[in-house]
């Protein structure tokens, strides 16, 4: 998912780059979300490994 985050994010570079800056806003929102979606089922992860005493 992380590295979707970071293609959507090299599309709206390159979008802004080029003048389409419609593309370019849609596409950072989509980062955006794609990357915080990351971070919170990152995060269930680590804290259901800690509950159970597992090692990552």
């Amino acid at each position: 998912m992380l590295y979707y985050a970071l293609v959507a994010l090299v599309i709206a570079i390159i979008a802004g780059i080029l003048g389409f800056g419609g593309i370019a806003f849609a596409a950072v929102g989509i980062a955006k979300i794609l990357f915080f979606v990351f971070l919170v089922i990152f995060l269930i992860t680590m804290l259901s490994h800690l509950t159970r005493g597992t090692r990552v």
